[in-house]
């Protein structure tokens, strides 16, 4: 019988918890998909699931957020102030630590993606990755030198600030906090209030022209403050198809040039620069599996 050591992963969506099983080197060996209901009820089918396999290392759980990272915090590992009913304030580490008996690490979903996308995807090899997901919502993951980014709290990337084009966008904004920031612009939901419809509903290549107008300057914020050698941009919305090559002809004009490096100067390289993820859906369980071999000493 094989002593390799397995790991566990869930990534814990709104709407879903994506669970596997595999080695460290990235090997699956079982999966399974739990709806999201309520936490006693979602947390207890996960436990079922990874109960079949005795011998986990360790758990990596990228959980939709806000969710407490700070080591030392009385409230690390729990979902904080959430939209998602019954979710609020929601232990999601204790639970499973105590009923497997493994460590659990713990981060965002979208940072989860970034670490798959820069372990095993699109930015394999480099040193820094962004990962910008464009779906309900918008996040960012950020890895820099191999490490996670992590400050106050984890980046809310969404509640940037960009250019409101109020000449062709009336629309005030959906976020609840801020208005028109780049969630409350460019979200699906901010897609479905502006338009009356869902985003893989809407055809008219205005709708596409605009969203691209405020996710190139959203490409372009992350150029200038992070540095990141690749963009990678996932979710939902940039499934679209044609999106990916508008967002990357706008950030092109709108870097003017500056500074002078190939991404910015030639058109051609911004494909490189600007891209999708390589791993498609599986970029946030690929992450997580990775946070359950990282939280080992």
């Amino acid at each position: 019988m094989s002593t390799t050591p397995l790991y566990g992963g869930i990534e814990a969506g709104g709407t879903k918890w994506v669970c596997a099983v595999a080695d460290a080197h990235g090997h699956v060996v079982a999966t399974g998909v739990i709806p999201t209901t309520t936490p006693r009820t979602t947390i207890a089918a996960a436990v079922r699931f990874f109960r079949d396999h005795r011998t986990l290392a360790a758990i990596g759980v990228g959980s939709f957020g806000p969710v407490d990272l700070r080591a030392g915090s009385p409230t690390y590992g729990h979902i904080m102030a959430t939209p998602k009913p019954g979710w609020a304030h929601t232990d999601v580490v204790s639970p499973l630590r105590t009923a497997l008996h493994v460590p659990v690490g713990l981060d965002t979903d979208v940072n989860a993606a970034a670490l798959g996308e820069w372990r095993r995807g699109a930015g394999q090899g480099l040193e820094t990755v962004a990962y910008m997901t464009v779906g309900t919502g918008i996040g960012l993951g950020t890895v820099a030198n191999g490490r996670l980014l992590h400050g106050l709290l984890h980046p809310e990337f969404g509640h940037i600030r960009v250019p409101h084009d109020r000449s062709r966008d009336v629309f005030a904004g959906s976020c609840p906090f801020h208005g028109d920031c780049l969630e409350g612009l460019a979200s699906g939901e901010a897609m479905r209030r502006r338009w009356g419809q869902r985003p893989e509903n809407l055809d008219e290549p205005a709708v596409w022209e605009l969203e691209a107008e405020y996710l190139a300057h959203a490409v372009m914020n992350l150029t200038y403050t992070l540095s990141p050698e690749r963009i990678i941009i996932g979710g939902g919305v940039a499934k679209r198809a044609g999106l990916m090559a508008r967002i990357r002809a706008r950030a092109f004009d709108l870097a003017a040039g500056y500074p002078a490096i190939p991404a910015l100067t030639d058109r051609s390289a911004m494909d490189d620069y600007v891209v999708g993820p390589s791993l498609g859906d599986h970029s946030g369980i690929t992450g997580a599996i990775e946070l359950g071999v990282r939280c080992l000493p």
